[in-house]
């Protein structure tokens, strides 16, 4: 397999703070990268999109990071780096990751007649890769501050690793996360306070992995007060306890204690999504079940569970229409993972989530969100069939920007209004008694939004 050190500038791609945030992160993308192959000695790999680390024949991967416009401490950083979406690209080595003091060879001069010597710190290790997913490993040892910094990528395994090089495009390439003490000054909260009484429900699907997504949209909780809701896939890949522990509790669970969550396939890649319900704990509802309800202000809201069986006269239907009945609320807002409607190229719509709408429908429900592609839509108010219904029809949100990389659009379905994909965010709620308001916030440094006011049924 291909193997290759990078280089990475320092261009930051998300800053975000909040006002009493403790720190805060700054990501930079490579200046340079390239990898060498002791299979041809004289050939430079540095326009490439893809780097490859192996042990026969011998590649190395060379990354350089210029960290710049940091002015408070740092306390931390993070090489993350994306393996290629090919096949054979798993690895049961990922790689050993050391610094080296040479930070002037050329990403486009560099072969393996004239690599760096690789001569600083092992920095870390990493054992299986699995293709299209992301890695990181701490480097806070050696960046500290304003500087430029060399890492290489070498492997003794002859069963090398790829990863995606500068040229694969921003939302692939190289990344080091730089965590500083937050300013003393920050920047003020981008959305407007919300007026008492009038609760607020926010949150996203498809969020955490060891990309900095997660992180962008985790600071956009941090200025949005209220209930937090997860539409599943909350962890990746297989939702076990380490990856709770490793991407989702740095990020957004600094506010599990608001957090409503659901359950999505990727948690259940662990037999019984044992790491979800761990995680979440009673806040998941009755243990290992995976749907319950609660109430906020003159609102009903019910989290369901796309990952196991929603057939007509199932548990879990029966016991929706069981709640439902019982509610007391005039609003009803519904949220899980599999989107019945969606113009998502990678996931088509969930038939088998039908059942769960036609029991929200006859039960006059306003609004269903749902997570499985990642990016955002919103459809026009529809019946369980799909077609537009201006007085009884449930308003659909597909809210799979969380954090995890981004799926593509494929047929545009009926009643589809508002579309994105290229922009990280969270889908806010403002419950009024008799309507609600919606808005997307984009991540910072982005302009996409979406928003809107809806009267109850």
């Amino acid at each position: 397999m291909l193997g290759a050190v990078a280089v990475a500038a320092a261009t930051v791609v998300v800053v975000a703070s909040a006002p009493t945030a403790a720190a805060a992160t700054t990501t930079f993308t490579p200046v340079a990268d390239t990898y060498v192959d002791n299979g041809a000695t004289s050939t430079n790999y540095g326009t490439t999109g893809q780097l490859g680390v192996d042990g026969s024949p011998v590649k190395r991967i060379f990354l350089r990071f210029t960290v710049s416009g940091v002015s408070a401490p740092v306390t931390g950083a993070k090489l993350r780096v994306h393996t290629d979406d090919v096949s054979g690209s798993n690895s049961p080595a990922g790689g050993t990751f050391r610094a080296l003091s040479s930070t002037s060879w050329s990403e486009t001069g560099t072969t393996w007649a004239n690599q760096p010597s690789i001569d600083g710190t092992t920095l870390g290790t990493l054992g299986a890769v699995s293709r299209n997913a992301w890695y990181e490993v701490n480097v806070g040892a050696v960046v500290t501050g304003n500087g430029t910094y060399s890492i290489a990528i070498s492997s003794t395994n002859s069963d090398g690793a790829d990863y995606d090089s500068r040229e694969s495009g921003s939302a692939t390439a190289p990344q080091l996360v730089v965590s500083t003490d937050a300013p003393t000054t920050t920047t003020p909260p981008t959305t407007t306070s919300q007026p008492s009484g009038d609760p607020v429900l926010v949150g996203a699907g498809d969020i955490s992995n060891s990309g900095s997504g997660d992180t962008a949209t985790a600071a956009l909780l941090d200025n949005i007060p209220g209930t937090v809701y997860t539409t599943g896939d909350n962890v990746y890949n297989d939702g076990t306890a380490s990856e709770f522990n490793s991407y989702y509790n740095p990020t957004w669970g600094r506010h599990k204690a608001r957090t409503k969550p659901s359950p999505g396939n990727h948690d259940y890649n662990t037999s019984g999504a044992s790491g979800y319900y761990n995680y979440f704990g009673a806040q998941a509802g009755p243990s290992g079940r995976g749907y319950y309800s609660y109430d906020l202000g003159n609102w009903h809201v019910v989290s369901l569970n796309s990952e196991i069986s929603m057939s007509a006269g199932s548990a879990q239907e029966q016991w929706l229409r069981s709640d439902l009945a019982a509610s007391g609320k005039s609003c009803t807002l519904a949220y899980w993972h599999k989107p019945r409607f969606t113009s998502g190229a990678d996931h088509a719509p969930s038939t088998a989530t039908g059942p769960l709408v036609q029991a929200l429908y006859d039960y006059n429900a306003e609004v269903i969100v749902t997570g499985h592609n990642h990016h955002y839509e919103r459809f026009a108010p529809m019946n369980p069939s799909g077609s537009a219904d201006s007085s009884r029809g449930i308003r659909h949100f597909v809210a799979g920007m969380g954090g995890a990389g981004f799926y593509n659009f494929g047929t545009i379905q009926p009643n589809s209004e508002a579309r994105n994909n290229n922009t990280f965010g969270v889908l806010k709620f403002t419950l009024h008694a008799s309507s609600y308001d919606w808005e997307f916030v984009p991540q910072a440094g982005k302009t996409y939004n979406d928003k809107g006011t809806t009267a109850c049924h």
